[in-house]
């Protein structure tokens, strides 16, 4: 990715950005802090004590979870492998899955809020023709048809059924029909683990998810800044409704790596929606990356120490 964008070109936006690269990097140390708290809460568990993990170690696996999701091809889930392997001496396979996909599943979650609540902040503040009005609309009944699934799956679990359907596959079914056989028990108890969350540890489930809701609003911040250093007169209202835009953008098109392309044409079409130019996504978009590149060394490094 440096190779591609130019260390040039890197050099030249951190010096039109200056400073308050300081604030931004800041601010998603204080993202991954809300992200370990909401970790914590899904995997600490008061009836077990071998899940008491110091939040040093939860706040590690969390940043260096990320790292290699950045840097992981394709659909970015190359953490959560790496997270699993890590908890499983500590927890065992079926807390340490249960865990890392109960926080997933809470990731997700908690972008569709933030994406609901931006929807209605588009709705109010910029003017859309019938056809944005009516892709706003779509957007909305389409994280609320998610939301209630998500809801069916916290309720009913995930890991059963859907290795069960995976079984009905041609050619790949006898694989998975091995797979579901040798680990049924392991998958069982996996969804025992998510049902018992949301049935029996709720206070845990929402403050979960309210920690990732306010790390996605904490995470605003960085195009704020980055709006500051370039002389935008951006307020609080439009940097969320920009963040949130390019986001969704992006997580449509999940399968390029890295978001390369979708990042800075999302934040292209999501500052042009409130009056900016085009130009200054590109500069926002190789700001978010020079702030990516700096804590996925540090993600990585982290990793390497603890593995040693």
């Amino acid at each position: 990715m440096i190779y591609r964008i130019g260390p040039h070109t890197i050099w030249d936006n951190m010096l039109q950005v200056g400073w308050w690269f300081v604030p931004i990097l800041l601010s998603w140390f204080v993202i991954y802090l809300m992200n370990a708290v909401a970790f914590r809460h899904i995997i600490v568990e008061a009836q077990r004590p071998e899940t008491r993990l110091s939040f040093s170690t939860i706040m590690q696996l969390t940043v260096s979870g990320y790292s290699i999701n950045y840097v992981t091809p394709f659909v970015a889930l190359g953490g959560e492998p790496y997270r699993i392997m890590a908890l499983t001496p500590a927890l065992g396979q079926a807390k340490a899955s249960s865990s890392v996909l109960l926080y997933g599943m809470v990731h997700i979650l908690s972008h569709i809020v933030f994406w609901l609540i931006s929807v209605f902040l588009i709705l109010a503040f910029v003017p859309l023709g019938k056809l944005m009005v009516l892709t706003c609309c779509c957007i909305v009944i389409l994280g609320l048809v998610v939301c209630w699934w998500f809801s069916r799956i916290y309720r009913s679990g995930l890991v059963v059924s859907v290795f069960e359907f995976l079984t009905k596959l041609p050619f790949l079914g006898k694989y998975f029909s091995k797979l579901i056989a040798h680990n049924k028990a392991v998958f069982e108890d996996i969804d025992i683990q998510i049902k018992d969350l949301f049935d029996n540890r709720k206070k845990n489930f929402y403050a979960a998810l309210s920690w990732e809701f306010f790390a996605r609003v904490v995470g605003c911040a960085e195009l704020y800044f980055i709006g500051i250093a370039l002389g935008l007169n951006m307020d609080v209202i439009q940097a969320f409704i920009v963040s949130s835009g390019s986001s969704l953008f992006a997580n449509l098109i999940f399968f390029l790596p890295m978001q390369l392309g979708t990042r800075e044409g999302g934040l292209a079409m999501a500052l042009v929606s409130i009056g900016f130019p085009a130009s200054v996504g590109v500069i926002m978009g190789l700001a978010t990356r020079i702030r990516e590149i700096v804590w996925i060394g540090i993600g990585l490094i982290w990793m390497s120490i603890v593995r040693k």
